[in-house]
């Protein structure tokens, strides 16, 4: 009697994981790819796009060198599964330049001495965009004040707090609140 084999993965010998289908849309344009249910965000993007500005630091979501933004929203692409962001539009650090232009906290974090080694300094962009914006929606964080008072400032602690999920192991912090306040408030008087 013939009985069909199934595929096996070649690694364990058991059988072949299954693939899925989606369609990341990343830097504005959409990028269809098969990957296995257990595939991160992050590999997704530094292994089938050869998008490596985002990076693999803990992958454990501890130190957020690996931030990227979702429909505009800081997020951890270690922790992230692919599947999750099917038809989901993704911006990593190489979709911030327009037309060979830097956005403006790129220029601020060059400007400002925001990065020594430059390996954190992609997440530390990303999140501070996606920090911006929440700052701008009026989420509160917790050294803001009363939760139902408008908050006055984006302060350096504010900043501080906002992004302790991005670690700098150069310990170049005092460059990066100033990168982020300097683009915060250039922006907010154009």
């Amino acid at each position: 009697m013939n009985i069909p084999l199934q595929p096996t993965d070649h690694q364990s010998g058991g059988p072949a994981p299954h693939k899925n289908q989606i369609t990341l849309h990343v830097n504005g344009t959409p990028r269809t790819l098969e990957v296995e249910s257990r595939v991160t965000l992050l590999d997704a993007l530094r292994e089938r796009l050869d998008l490596t500005g985002t990076k693999k630091g803990c992958n454990q979501g501890a130190c957020g060198a690996c931030t990227v933004l979702a429909d505009g929203q800081r997020t951890l692409s270690c922790l992230a599964l692919a599947v999750q962001y099917d038809g989901v539009e993704i911006t990593t650090i190489e979709g911030l330049a327009a037309g060979g232009v830097p956005h403006p906290l790129q220029a601020a974090f060059a400007e400002n001495d925001g990065f020594q080694c430059g390996y954190c300094t992609p997440g530390q962009i990303c999140s501070a965009i996606g920090m911006m914006q929440e700052f701008r929606s009026g989420l509160p964080s917790a050294v803001t004040g009363d939760i139902g008072d408008e908050i006055a400032e984006l302060s350096e602690e504010e900043i501080q707090e906002r992004m302790s999920g991005n670690l700098c192991r150069c310990g170049a912090y005092i460059g990066i609140r100033t990168a982020i306040l300097s683009a915060f408030y250039s922006e907010v008087t154009r």
